[in-house]
Order: C-alpha cells, then structure tokens, then sequence
C-alpha cells in the first residue's frame, strides 16, 4: 500500500471490524449483568452509541467507494463471541468484564486517534471530523468505567462469599 489513501481505508474498516466487536461484546454483557442496573444502563447506551459509529464508519466507507471487510467483521465478531463465552464462566464477571471493557475502550481511543491524523494527513476533513465525535464517546465511555470500576469492585465484594457466585451477573 504505497497510497495514503489506501491506508486510511483500511484503517476504517479496521475500525468498523472493531465496533462490531464492541456491538457483540456489549450485548453480551448487557444481557447478563442483572444485578448491576446502573452498569447495564451504561453499557446498553454505549451499545447504541457503538451502532451508531459503525453507521457512520460505514457512510465513510461508501463516500470512498468502498465497504466494510466482511472478513474482519466477522473474526471481530468471533473474538466477542469468545470472550462472552468466557466470561460466563467466571464468578467475578461483572469486574472482569468492566476491567476488560475499559482496556477495549483505549483500544479504540487509539484507533480513533491514529484515523483522525490519517484523514488529516489525506485531507479527508469529513472522515477526521466524524472520528473525532467517535473518539469523545470513547473517552467518555472509558472515563465512566474508571470512575465506576471502584463502585462495581465494592458492589461485588460486598455481597456475601456464598452469594458471590449469583452475583456475577
């Protein structure tokens, strides 16, 4: 790939791929934290917010002439679906889950930051101004994890150790 260009778009369906995994991985967790409203809610409106990027990533792909990667799509999805897997089996779910959560969300911070220099670079002023309103959800996302993650660790270790297990969720 010798064209900027070309680097820019593989770097948005990258990125595509990525939300779609945030869109499996989120709907995972949302569906089993119950005990946990206040996390649910979080994670069920950043779901709609991760639907909504991939819209938009998708409007950047089409203005370039192109399409998401089917095949990163779906090992994206595959990933998610590995780690949903996973996650049901542990107790500490719910903490796993907010730590792996706010690790995946500076994935993306970084992601974001990278496209948005790249669309710079090309001069791609609609694909760096649509990263950049993606990228203030991630920090915002990721800031409410790391302020929570202290409550959500207190919530789980407060309940008793033989109620541990059904509180996972």
């Amino acid at each position: 790939m010798a064209n900027p260009g070309e680097h820019l778009v593989d770097w948005l369906r990258d990125a595509y791929a990525m939300e779609k995994q945030a869109e499996a991985m989120l709907r995972a967790q949302a569906s089993r934290l119950e005990d946990y409203s206040d996390v649910r809610m979080r994670i069920e409106q950043h779901l709609q917010e991760s639907l909504g990027q991939q819209a938009l990533l998708g409007a950047c792909l089409t203005r370039l002439g192109t399409s998401p990667s089917l095949i990163k799509g779906m090992a994206g999805e595959m990933v998610a679906f590995g780690q949903a897997v996973s996650g049901m089996t542990m107790t500490d779910e719910v903490v796993k889950g907010a730590m792996s959560e706010y690790m995946f969300e500076h994935t993306e911070i970084a992601a974001y930051t990278a496209l948005i220099a790249a669309a710079q670079a090309v001069g791609d002023l609609e694909t760096r101004k649509i990263c950049e309103q993606i990228l203030l959800q991630e920090i915002e996302m990721g800031r409410w994890l790391l302020e929570h993650l202290p409550d959500i660790v207190s919530a789980y270790m407060s309940r008793p150790a033989d109620a541990r297990d059904d509180a996972k969720r």
